[in-house]
């Protein structure tokens, strides 16, 4: 699927902001399932400085200053990508050899996705969410059998609530709230994978806004969105898998959905932050849009440009 997406970030600052410096993820990853054919970041007002760099997850940040007085700033990415639709992993271990092999053994060997299994800022350990967990936990039940009957529970147990959480709520609060946005469902989901001593990280991106005639409308396909990464770790000595499952939606990553930037919580990925010096209050809005190309208009296509 070839899709174009529009993140426009506005903000309107009283009294004006007399110096920032910005953090921006809003460049599409290049992944095995996802190819970035175009990229361009436009800021207004003009920064003074910028630049990119890659992060230790493999994320493109944009770092920008803005050393002059303003009263809006208006950061505007717009991007195509290619996109395809994961394999179905048929099968998986028990979720407790997976817990025993991501387990720091000495002399064991080391997989990358070990350190997903950690706490993070957003994403503490917590009893609560071993409680929670534990239903779908039982004994010998294959590891994506878990993931999947624990995302469809919080997709059932938690209301989708735009003004009930805001992006500093900590996992636990929505937890004992079971309300919230993709975010925050994300984070819970995280938290009771990692509490039980699985690994899976966060995922930052998009969804299709409107979907081919005759299916539903997904939940938060008119903002950024987010969802969650689950470790399958391979055979031993080969690579292991991530099964992308979101739910917010009870349902998994496909071909409609495009991936910004992974993380093991927001914390890393947030699409835009920054340190200003003035500008008390602010409104933020933020508007984003992913629309398909037409497939003629892309056989003729230019060739790529990543600004």
């Amino acid at each position: 699927m070839l899709l174009d997406v529009i993140h426009e970030t506005r903000y309107d600052y009283v009294p004006p902001v007399k110096t920032a410096q910005h953090m921006a993820h809003l460049k599409p990853a290049n992944t095995s399932l996802q190819r970035l054919l175009s990229h361009r970041l436009e800021i207004d007002p003009a920064p003074a400085q910028r630049h990119e760099a890659t992060d230790v997850y493999g994320n493109t940040r944009a770092f920008f200053n803005l050393p002059s007085q303003h009263d809006q700033l208006v950061v505007r990415a717009s991007s195509q990508v290619r996109t395809s639709a994961p394999p179905v992993l048929q099968s998986s271990p028990a979720w407790e050899d997976v817990r025993e092999r991501l387990r720091y053994h000495r002399g064991a060997m080391y997989d990358a996705a070990a350190e997903f299994v950690f706490a993070s800022p957003y994403v503490p350990r917590h009893a609560d969410f071993i409680a929670y967990a534990r239903p779908s936990m039982a004994e010998g039940r294959p590891l994506l059998d878990v993931a999947r009957d624990l995302m469809q529970r919080i997709h059932a147990d938690f209301e989708y609530a735009t003004q009930a959480t805001d992006v500093s709520t900590p996992a636990i609060e929505a937890m004992q709230l079971r309300k919230g946005v993709c975010q925050d469902f994300a984070h819970v989901m995280l938290a009771c994978l990692r509490s039980m001593g699985l690994p899976a990280r966060y995922v930052s991106g998009y969804l299709l806004t409107e979907p081919p005639p005759g299916q539903m409308r997904l939940v938060g396909s008119d903002a950024s969105h987010a969802w969650v990464s689950v470790y399958v770790p391979g055979d031993v000595g080969a690579p292991g898998a991530w099964a992308d499952l979101d739910p917010t939606n009870n349902r998994a990553a496909g071909e409609d959905y495009v991936t910004l930037a992974i993380g093991r919580d927001y914390s890393d990925v947030s699409p835009v932050r920054g340190v200003l010096h003035g500008g008390a209050k602010h409104k933020l809005r933020v508007a984003v849009t992913v629309s398909p190309v037409d497939p003629g208009a892309a056989d003729i296509a230019a060739a790529p440009t990543i600004a």
